[in-house]
């Protein structure tokens, strides 16, 4: 009879000791040796982070400052010579009521998007994933993220050729005797109409990334389901679904980062035609704040409110989904 490894004396068990691994770490030259051509590879995207954007990062000083860009012969000393005004910007922000009129503008859209917007392309990526043809799904992505490289200026073209007061559709109503609706000019339905102009333009680009996270889902797991009796339904829910939670997660939080953020040119360019009540966000604020009107510091001093409202949202989107057991977008350390 073999004996135990657990030997017992006066009723006592001892069990062995458990073995020690000693992980061996590289000296920072030795992981330099090796990794050289990574850097170096890094270099040029690490210059351009440098170069446009932490180093305009260093602009927002100016949100302190009463500037002038006409007070130098250089930027430099037009920096120099502007009078710092503290927090000076920062109350005549939060005393005008139109700076909270784009922020109320800003929140909302951001919040009907994540409703309506923002399950558009996991929807289209689970769709074309079960397209058995590889022909067919090729050329169904490449149709549906094609508009991603149209810019907003040909996206609100061909939106007012076909919805406009003479627009396309427009003409067929009236020909029809029916009375055509207001919907490139009507300041009620502009949110639904930069929402689906925001689908149409990017919601195929968006589903690239969860297609590359339905790549990653073991086939395997759905032969299993399917030969234990899951339906389709069943296997969306358990398996799909599953695959994707940790690339919605990430997705989510960045787009909470980024909720006072809903772009420029798509609202610059309609915002005359449904005017400013609809169409000002915190984007269009800052341009005629710090540009229109040359209120530089003002309009950095917006920007500044932006950056900072975004990181928070980041930091608690994040601490959310750490409590939910998922990374997020770093790990908990």
């Amino acid at each position: 009879m073999s004996s135990s490894p657990i030997v017992e004396e006066a009723g006592a068990v001892t069990a062995p000791a458990p073995a020690v691994h000693t992980v061996k770490t590289m000296s920072f030259g030795a992981r330099l040796r090796r990794d050289w051509p990574l850097m170096l590879m890094c270099v040029p995207a690490m210059l351009l982070l440098a170069v446009f954007h932490y180093l305009p990062a260093l602009g927002n000083v100016i949100a302190f400052q009463d500037y002038n860009p006409f007070a130098g012969d250089s930027p430099l000393q037009a920096f120099l010579s502007s009078e710092w005004i503290g927090f000076g910007n920062f109350q005549y922000l939060f005393e005008t009521t139109a700076f909270w009129d784009s922020v109320r503008n800003t929140l909302a859209i951001t919040a009907f998007q994540l409703v309506f917007y923002f399950p558009i392309p996991i929807l289209l990526a689970m769709l074309l994933n079960s397209i058995l043809s590889p022909r067919l799904r090729s050329f169904v992505q490449s149709v549906v993220y094609l508009p991603h490289f149209f810019s907003w200026v040909l996206v609100v073209s061909l939106f007012q050729m076909m919805l406009g007061g003479s627009g396309l559709i427009a003409q067929t109503l009236r020909e029809a005797g029916m009375t055509a609706p207001d919907v490139m000019t009507n300041p009620d339905t502009f949110m639904l109409l930069i929402t689906s102009q925001a689908i149409w333009k990017d919601a195929g680009w968006g589903m690239i990334v969860f297609l590359a996270a339905l790549a990653a889902v073991d086939p395997s797991l759905y032969e299993a389901a399917a030969a234990d009796g899951a339906g389709r339904w069943r296997r969306m829910w358990h398996i799909t679904l599953p695959g994707l939670r940790p690339v919605i997660v990430l997705l989510l939080i960045l787009r909470l980062g980024d909720a006072l953020n809903v772009g420029f040119e798509q609202f610059y360019l309609q915002r005359e035609a449904v005017g400013r009540d609809a169409a000002e966000v915190l984007d269009t604020y800052v341009y005629y704040q710090g540009i229109g009107v040359q209120q530089w510091g003002v309009g950095a001093a917006a920007g500044l409110f932006k950056a900072l409202i975004g990181l928070l949202l980041i930091l608690g989107a994040n601490k959310v989904a750490h409590k939910l057991g998922e990374q997020g977008i770093y790990s908990k350390s």
